[in-house]
Protein backbone atom coordinates (compact mmCIF):
# COMPACT_ATOMS: atom_id res chain seq x y z
CA UNK A 1 0.00 0.00 0.00
CA UNK A 2 2.81 2.46 0.82
CA UNK A 3 4.34 1.82 -2.67
CA UNK A 4 1.04 2.65 -4.35
CA UNK A 5 0.79 6.00 -2.51
CA UNK A 6 4.39 6.81 -3.51
CA UNK A 7 3.65 6.15 -7.20
CA UNK A 8 0.63 8.45 -7.08
CA UNK A 9 2.70 11.23 -5.51
CA UNK A 10 5.42 10.88 -8.19
CA UNK A 11 2.84 10.96 -11.00
CA UNK A 12 1.17 14.15 -9.69
CA UNK A 13 4.52 15.92 -9.33
CA UNK A 14 5.45 15.01 -12.90
CA UNK A 15 2.15 16.29 -14.30
CA UNK A 16 2.64 19.67 -12.61
CA UNK A 17 6.14 20.01 -14.09
CA UNK A 18 5.03 19.02 -17.60
CA UNK A 19 2.21 21.60 -17.65
CA UNK A 20 4.55 24.39 -16.59
CA UNK A 21 2.23 25.47 -13.77
CA UNK A 22 2.78 25.94 -10.06
CA UNK A 23 4.30 22.97 -8.27
CA UNK A 24 1.68 20.65 -6.87
CA UNK A 25 1.03 20.72 -3.14
CA UNK A 26 2.98 18.03 -1.27
CA UNK A 27 1.20 14.69 -1.35
CA UNK A 28 1.52 12.32 1.59
CA UNK A 29 3.20 9.06 0.77
CA UNK A 30 1.55 7.38 3.77
CA UNK A 31 -1.89 5.74 3.64
CA UNK A 32 -4.57 7.63 5.60
CA UNK A 33 -5.14 6.61 9.19
CA UNK A 34 -8.43 4.97 10.05
CA UNK A 35 -10.21 3.70 13.17
CA UNK A 36 -8.37 3.83 16.48
CA UNK A 37 -5.16 5.02 14.81
CA UNK A 38 -6.97 8.05 13.40
CA UNK A 39 -8.60 8.83 16.75
CA UNK A 40 -5.20 8.61 18.44
CA UNK A 41 -4.12 11.51 16.22
CA UNK A 42 -7.15 13.61 17.25
CA UNK A 43 -6.26 15.59 20.34
CA UNK A 44 -8.81 15.19 23.08
CA UNK A 45 -10.11 11.73 22.22
CA UNK A 46 -9.78 8.80 24.59
CA UNK A 47 -7.56 7.07 22.04
CA UNK A 48 -5.32 10.14 22.04
CA UNK A 49 -5.06 10.02 25.83
CA UNK A 50 -4.24 6.30 25.83
CA UNK A 51 -1.56 6.88 23.18
CA UNK A 52 -0.09 9.85 25.09
CA UNK A 53 3.70 10.08 25.26
CA UNK A 54 3.44 10.89 28.99
CA UNK A 55 2.37 7.31 29.76
CA UNK A 56 5.11 4.91 30.84
CA UNK A 57 5.88 1.91 28.63
CA UNK A 58 5.32 -0.48 31.53
CA UNK A 59 1.82 0.95 31.96
CA UNK A 60 1.03 0.76 28.24
CA UNK A 61 1.94 -2.93 28.34
CA UNK A 62 -1.15 -3.52 30.49
CA UNK A 63 -3.59 -1.99 28.00
CA UNK A 64 -4.19 -5.37 26.37
CA UNK A 65 -5.53 -6.66 29.67
CA UNK A 66 -7.30 -3.52 30.87
CA UNK A 67 -8.93 -2.19 27.66
CA UNK A 68 -9.06 1.41 28.92
CA UNK A 69 -10.83 2.96 25.92
CA UNK A 70 -13.57 0.33 25.83
CA UNK A 71 -13.96 0.36 29.62
CA UNK A 72 -14.37 4.14 29.85
CA UNK A 73 -16.70 4.19 26.86
CA UNK A 74 -18.84 1.53 28.51
CA UNK A 75 -19.18 3.70 31.62
CA UNK A 76 -20.35 6.50 29.33
CA UNK A 77 -18.01 9.30 30.39
CA UNK A 78 -17.89 12.66 28.65
CA UNK A 79 -14.74 14.75 28.67
CA UNK A 80 -16.70 17.66 30.14
CA UNK A 81 -17.66 15.57 33.20
CA UNK A 82 -16.68 16.00 36.81
CA UNK A 83 -15.20 12.59 37.68
CA UNK A 84 -14.14 11.05 40.98
CA UNK A 85 -11.65 8.19 40.89
CA UNK A 86 -11.64 6.32 44.20
CA UNK A 87 -8.24 5.00 45.31
CA UNK A 88 -6.28 5.75 42.12
CA UNK A 89 -3.15 4.12 43.55
CA UNK A 90 -0.16 4.79 41.33
CA UNK A 91 -2.33 6.58 38.79
CA UNK A 92 -2.70 4.03 35.99
CA UNK A 93 -6.07 5.46 35.01
CA UNK A 94 -5.19 9.02 36.08
CA UNK A 95 -2.61 9.17 33.27
CA UNK A 96 -5.49 8.63 30.83
CA UNK A 97 -8.37 10.41 32.53
CA UNK A 98 -6.64 13.61 33.63
CA UNK A 99 -5.28 14.79 30.23
CA UNK A 100 -8.57 13.80 28.55
CA UNK A 101 -10.68 15.75 31.05
CA UNK A 102 -8.25 18.68 30.90
CA UNK A 103 -8.71 18.94 27.14
CA UNK A 104 -12.50 18.75 27.44
CA UNK A 105 -12.89 21.17 30.32
CA UNK A 106 -13.83 18.42 32.79
CA UNK A 107 -12.65 17.95 36.36
CA UNK A 108 -10.94 15.08 38.22
CA UNK A 109 -11.10 14.33 41.94
CA UNK A 110 -8.55 11.74 43.12
CA UNK A 111 -9.75 10.18 46.38
CA UNK A 112 -6.72 8.56 48.01
CA UNK A 113 -6.46 6.66 51.24
CA UNK A 114 -6.06 9.17 54.05
CA UNK A 115 -2.31 9.88 54.45
CA UNK A 116 -2.93 10.76 58.11
CA UNK A 117 -4.04 7.19 58.81
CA UNK A 118 -1.05 5.17 57.56
CA UNK A 119 2.54 5.59 56.40
CA UNK A 120 1.75 3.54 53.28
CA UNK A 121 -1.01 5.97 52.32
CA UNK A 122 1.24 8.96 52.93
CA UNK A 123 3.98 7.55 50.69
CA UNK A 124 1.45 6.75 47.98
CA UNK A 125 0.04 10.28 48.03
CA UNK A 126 3.55 11.78 47.88
CA UNK A 127 4.37 9.69 44.81
CA UNK A 128 1.05 10.61 43.19
CA UNK A 129 1.62 14.31 43.82
CA UNK A 130 5.07 14.20 42.24
CA UNK A 131 3.80 12.30 39.21
CA UNK A 132 0.53 14.16 38.55
CA UNK A 133 -0.30 17.12 40.78
CA UNK A 134 3.06 18.76 40.08
CA UNK A 135 2.43 18.65 36.32
CA UNK A 136 -0.79 20.59 35.64
CA UNK A 137 0.43 21.39 32.13
CA UNK A 138 -0.30 17.75 31.26
CA UNK A 139 -2.85 16.62 33.84
CA UNK A 140 -4.77 19.77 34.66
CA UNK A 141 -5.98 20.77 38.11
CA UNK A 142 -6.58 17.51 39.98
CA UNK A 143 -8.23 17.86 43.38
CA UNK A 144 -6.89 15.46 46.02
CA UNK A 145 -9.41 14.16 48.53
CA UNK A 146 -9.51 11.16 50.85
CA UNK A 147 -11.50 7.94 51.11
CA UNK A 148 -11.73 6.13 54.42
CA UNK A 149 -13.93 4.33 56.88
CA UNK A 150 -14.39 7.50 58.93
CA UNK A 151 -14.15 10.36 56.43
CA UNK A 152 -17.08 12.62 55.54
CA UNK A 153 -16.86 11.85 51.82
CA UNK A 154 -14.57 12.37 48.85
CA UNK A 155 -16.36 15.10 46.86
CA UNK A 156 -19.05 17.69 47.56
CA UNK A 157 -22.53 16.19 47.66
CA UNK A 158 -24.19 16.16 44.24
CA UNK A 159 -21.10 17.47 42.43
CA UNK A 160 -19.94 14.51 40.30
CA UNK A 161 -21.18 13.22 36.97
CA UNK A 162 -19.30 9.95 37.46
CA UNK A 163 -17.55 7.99 40.19
CA UNK A 164 -15.08 5.28 39.16
CA UNK A 165 -13.29 2.54 41.04
CA UNK A 166 -10.90 -0.02 39.60
CA UNK A 167 -10.03 -3.19 41.56
CA UNK A 168 -10.57 -1.72 45.03
CA UNK A 169 -13.74 -3.23 46.50
CA UNK A 170 -11.93 -6.23 47.99
CA UNK A 171 -9.78 -3.81 49.99
CA UNK A 172 -12.84 -2.03 51.36
CA UNK A 173 -14.38 -5.39 52.25
CA UNK A 174 -11.18 -6.38 54.01
CA UNK A 175 -11.36 -3.19 56.03
CA UNK A 176 -15.04 -3.66 56.77
CA UNK A 177 -16.22 -0.39 55.18
CA UNK A 178 -17.39 -1.28 51.64
CA UNK A 179 -21.00 -0.23 52.29
CA UNK A 180 -19.82 3.14 53.57
CA UNK A 181 -17.81 3.87 50.40
CA UNK A 182 -20.77 3.04 48.16
CA UNK A 183 -22.91 5.39 50.26
CA UNK A 184 -20.25 8.12 49.87
CA UNK A 185 -20.27 7.57 46.09
CA UNK A 186 -24.04 7.90 46.02
CA UNK A 187 -23.92 11.23 47.86
CA UNK A 188 -21.14 12.61 45.66
CA UNK A 189 -23.06 11.97 42.45
CA UNK A 190 -25.61 14.23 40.83
CA UNK A 191 -29.03 12.65 40.25
CA UNK A 192 -28.60 10.58 37.09
CA UNK A 193 -24.86 10.26 37.68
CA UNK A 194 -23.01 7.04 36.93
CA UNK A 195 -20.94 4.66 39.06
CA UNK A 196 -18.42 2.56 37.11
CA UNK A 197 -16.95 -0.49 38.82
CA UNK A 198 -14.20 -2.90 37.82
CA UNK A 199 -13.31 -5.69 40.25
CA UNK A 200 -11.66 -9.10 40.36
CA UNK A 201 -14.48 -11.62 39.91
CA UNK A 202 -15.10 -14.69 42.03
CA UNK A 203 -16.90 -17.47 40.13
CA UNK A 204 -20.60 -17.42 40.94
CA UNK A 205 -20.60 -20.97 42.35
CA UNK A 206 -18.15 -20.00 45.12
CA UNK A 207 -18.97 -18.72 48.59
CA UNK A 208 -18.04 -15.12 49.28
CA UNK A 209 -15.48 -14.49 51.97
CA UNK A 210 -16.83 -11.33 53.68
CA UNK A 211 -13.25 -10.04 53.91
CA UNK A 212 -12.30 -11.06 50.36
CA UNK A 213 -8.94 -12.24 51.62
CA UNK A 214 -7.89 -13.60 48.20
CA UNK A 215 -8.91 -10.40 46.39
CA UNK A 216 -11.90 -11.88 44.51
CA UNK A 217 -15.52 -10.74 44.86
CA UNK A 218 -18.83 -12.13 43.65
CA UNK A 219 -20.48 -9.93 41.03
CA UNK A 220 -23.83 -10.50 42.75
CA UNK A 221 -22.32 -9.23 46.01
CA UNK A 222 -21.14 -5.98 44.42
CA UNK A 223 -24.59 -5.44 42.92
CA UNK A 224 -26.17 -6.09 46.31
CA UNK A 225 -23.97 -3.50 48.07
CA UNK A 226 -24.57 -0.90 45.34
CA UNK A 227 -28.32 -1.38 45.32
CA UNK A 228 -28.39 -1.17 49.12
CA UNK A 229 -26.76 2.27 48.78
CA UNK A 230 -29.56 3.37 46.44
CA UNK A 231 -28.00 2.70 43.02
CA UNK A 232 -29.84 1.13 40.11
CA UNK A 233 -27.85 -1.59 38.34
CA UNK A 234 -27.78 -0.89 34.59
CA UNK A 235 -25.42 -3.25 32.79
CA UNK A 236 -22.44 -5.58 32.99
CA UNK A 237 -19.81 -5.96 30.28
CA UNK A 238 -17.43 -8.75 29.28
CA UNK A 239 -14.72 -6.24 28.30
CA UNK A 240 -12.34 -7.40 31.02
CA UNK A 241 -13.26 -11.08 31.12
CA UNK A 242 -10.39 -13.58 31.30
CA UNK A 243 -11.65 -17.20 31.16
CA UNK A 244 -8.14 -18.49 31.96
CA UNK A 245 -8.40 -17.15 35.50
CA UNK A 246 -10.09 -19.70 37.79
CA UNK A 247 -9.59 -17.65 40.99
CA UNK A 248 -8.03 -20.64 42.79
CA UNK A 249 -5.27 -18.40 44.10
CA UNK A 250 -4.83 -14.93 45.61
CA UNK A 251 -5.23 -12.40 42.83
CA UNK A 252 -1.79 -10.89 43.48
CA UNK A 253 -0.18 -14.12 42.26
CA UNK A 254 -1.19 -13.00 38.75
CA UNK A 255 0.37 -10.19 36.70
CA UNK A 256 1.33 -7.49 37.29
CA UNK A 257 2.37 -8.43 40.85
CA UNK A 258 3.23 -12.11 40.32
CA UNK A 259 3.72 -12.50 44.07
CA UNK A 260 4.77 -16.02 45.15
CA UNK A 261 2.49 -17.99 47.49
CA UNK A 262 3.03 -18.02 51.23
CA UNK A 263 5.70 -20.58 52.22
CA UNK A 264 4.07 -23.76 53.46
CA UNK A 265 0.70 -23.02 51.84
CA UNK A 266 -0.87 -25.59 49.47
CA UNK A 267 -0.06 -23.34 46.51
CA UNK A 268 3.63 -23.29 47.40
CA UNK A 269 4.10 -26.97 46.58
CA UNK A 270 5.19 -27.19 42.95
CA UNK A 271 4.79 -23.44 42.48
CA UNK A 272 5.55 -22.38 38.90
CA UNK A 273 5.61 -18.62 38.29
CA UNK A 274 5.27 -19.15 34.53
CA UNK A 275 1.86 -20.79 35.05
CA UNK A 276 0.44 -17.62 36.62
CA UNK A 277 2.21 -15.37 34.17
CA UNK A 278 0.51 -17.27 31.32
CA UNK A 279 -2.95 -16.69 32.84
CA UNK A 280 -2.54 -12.94 32.49
CA UNK A 281 -4.35 -10.35 34.57
CA UNK A 282 -7.41 -11.41 36.53
CA UNK A 283 -10.92 -12.13 35.32
CA UNK A 284 -12.80 -8.92 36.17
CA UNK A 285 -16.39 -7.75 36.25
CA UNK A 286 -17.11 -4.38 34.64
CA UNK A 287 -20.37 -2.88 35.89
CA UNK A 288 -22.36 0.32 35.43
CA UNK A 289 -24.78 1.69 38.02
CA UNK A 290 -26.91 4.84 38.01
CA UNK A 291 -28.05 7.18 40.76
CA UNK A 292 -31.77 7.57 40.09
CA UNK A 293 -33.12 10.98 39.13
CA UNK A 294 -35.50 10.58 42.03
CA UNK A 295 -33.59 9.42 45.08
CA UNK A 296 -34.52 6.11 46.68
CA UNK A 297 -33.83 5.46 50.37
CA UNK A 298 -30.76 3.37 51.07
CA UNK A 299 -31.18 0.04 52.86
CA UNK A 300 -28.63 -1.65 55.10
CA UNK A 301 -26.64 -4.39 53.28
CA UNK A 302 -27.55 -7.95 54.26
Amino acid sequence: MKTAYLLVATFLAGMASACGGEPAAPVSTEPPLTGAAANAEQKGTLEWAVAGSWRLDKERARDRWRHPVETLQFVGLKRTDTVVEISPGGGWYTAILAPWLKEGGGKLYAAHLDPAEADYARRQVDIYKAAFIDHPETYGDITLTTVSAKGAGFAPDGSADAVLTFRNIHNWMNGGYAAKIFADAYRALKPGGVLGVEEHRLPSARDQDPRANNGYVLESYVIQIAEAAGFAFEQSSSINTNPNDTADHPVWMLPPNLSPPEPGSPLAEGYDKAKYEAIGESDRMTLRFRKPLVATPATPPQ
